[in-house]
């Protein structure tokens, strides 16, 4: 697995929350670093794909196990 500087656990929350807070925490980081978040609503790959092309972030990683879904993701 890919290292990460933050980890972001929005499990249990539903849109927009996820996203709100991988917006949060992408602001805490540097560029170039890189935040883990968990989340289980099953839009939040949608959320997060549209919201990384537009700002140009990275998806480095995207992994489900279950019900959650687990995205690493390079701030630009």
């Amino acid at each position: 697995m890919i290292e990460f500087d933050l980890e972001v656990d929005a499990s249990g929350l539903m849109c927009p929350l996820p996203l709100l807070r991988l917006k949060k925490a992408l602001q805490q980081l540097l560029a170039g670093h890189i935040v883990k978040i968990i989340a289980t609503d099953p839009a939040a790959h949608l959320d997060i794909g549209v919201y990384t092309e537009q700002t140009g972030h990275e998806i480095v990683d995207f992994v489900r196990e279950g019900d959650k879904q687990i995205f690493l993701i390079k701030k630009n």
